[in-house]
């Protein structure tokens, strides 16, 4: 059974029990409907990744309208704003990505039904960008200060091959982050502070080429030599703990136009991760001794050409791991039974928090949704059928702020449980 320390117990009680931070819990509440307007209007703003400037213009101008300093967009694309706070507490980062994996044209509307809301992206990771806003406006309205700076970011390039690019650059260009924050978890009960590795590749199978049947054993087939490649990766064996997982998403060849034709050139692409980095390199090694053993079966079996391989990186998400016991993570645990909801650890996962862990940062993934039950856990993200649950929305918000001031600590009340 999970049990934070006394200490930690004692600390969190005495942030919980500050009139500022008992109004912003009850403004959080009342600022609901506010909350899921925003949240419908930004889902509007489409922003395929890669193509987030419409929604971030949008989102810092929110921002400003908050009175928060130095709103502007940074050269890679991220919404950043500072709440300063009084010092003696770590500078804090908390985010939510801009981008979905939905391409223009695809949202038509947000639909309200049977106690959710239906639309792509209505809730990965949109719903972020709305709690961020109504994060800070109780924080405003109660007149809560922190010790630590407050940066808050809508950070552009998360998903697909975006692989965390945002958040990759924003760390890099501030070094002086001592805490991250990243709101991505659909049930607010998961607390994410693992961090699973993951990497996305192009290999690029290339020969000759000729004729289906005039070149037909005189040279060896690049489209055969990804084959056998798919084949052997398929027969890789993983461990079912710690999580290991592969998936070859996407095989290209040829065309209708040359369908008699022996392709000169086949593509696969895939991606790879584990929640270990050492079974991680393992499964690496054996994705890529099956592709060169592949292309050399190919040569061998003709005794012609020879079949070359060329792998590219396309994408990358870096691994690490926290200690569950980390103050960060007992923050987190105190918050959700302060809120009555059941705290469970998140053993892995692939979100921007996997950057900040990586280098070392203390950093939590948390939830976005009140899922008390199976029925609203099912959110169908990355679906045309996404949704996100009303009920409890306000809850999610009241847990990122009292993590928060857990993280940066309250100015003259209460340290930060990072010091």
């Amino acid at each position: 059974m999970y049990q934070p320390s006394e200490k930690n117990r004692e600390r969190f009680q005495a942030l919980a029990a500050l009139p500022a931070v008992r109004t912003a819990l009850e403004l959080i509440e009342r600022d609901q409907d506010r909350c899921i307007e925003e949240q419908c209007e930004l889902t509007c703003i489409e922003a395929p990744t890669g193509s987030e400037e419409k929604r971030a213009g949008v989102f810092a101008e929110k921002l400003r309208a908050l009175g928060l300093e130095d709103v502007h967009i940074d050269r890679n694309g991220n919404v950043v704003a500072l709440r300063r706070g009084r010092g003696g507490g770590p500078k804090v980062v908390i985010e939510g990505h801009l981008d979905t994996v939905f391409p223009f044209g695809t949202v038509t509307g947000v639909e309200r039904r049977d106690g959710f809301l239906y639309a792509p992206g209505i809730g990965d990771d949109t719903r972020a960008l709305a709690m961020l806003l109504s994060l800070v406006r109780a924080m405003n309205e109660a007149g809560i200060e922190t010790a630590g700076d407050v940066v808050i970011v809508g950070t552009a390039r998360e998903e697909g091959v975006g692989s965390l690019g945002g958040m990759k650059d924003f760390l890099a260009d501030n070094g002086d982050i001592e805490a991250a924050l990243s709101v991505d978890n659909h049930d607010m009960g998961e607390i994410g502070y693992q961090a699973t590795s993951g990497e996305t590749w192009e290999i690029r199978f290339s020969g000759q080429g000729g004729h289906a049947f005039g070149a037909f054993g005189s040279i060896s087939q690049p489209l055969h030599a990804a084959a056998r490649a798919v084949a052997k990766i398929a027969d890789i064996e993983v461990p079912e703990q710690p999580k290991t997982s592969y998936c070859v998403s996407n095989f290209h060849s040829g065309n209708d136009a040359g369908v008699h034709a022996i392709a000169s050139e086949a593509v696969i692409k895939l991606n790879f991760r584990s929640n270990s980095v050492q079974e991680f390199e393992k499964l690496k090694a054996k994705i890529f001794d099956a592709v060169e053993a592949a292309c050399r079966e190919e040569t061998e079996r003709w005794g012609k050409n020879a079949v070359c391989c060329e792998k590219k990186l396309i994408g990358s998400m870096p691994g690490g791991e926290q200690d569950a016991d980390s103050p960060l993570v007992q923050a987190a645990w105190l918050s959700l039974e302060h809120l009555g909801v059941t705290p469970s650890l998140s053993k892995g996962g692939c979100t921007n928090a996997n950057v900040a862990i990586a280098k070392g940062i203390p950093a939590l993934c948390i939830g976005r949704a009140w899922a008390p039950d199976a029925e609203s856990r099912k959110s169908y993200n990355h679906s045309l059928d996404e949704r996100y649950p009303i009920a409890g929305a306000y809850k999610p918000v009241q847990q990122a702020l009292l993590v928060l001031l857990s993280a940066a600590g309250v100015y003259g009340a209460v340290d930060s449980v990072l010091k």
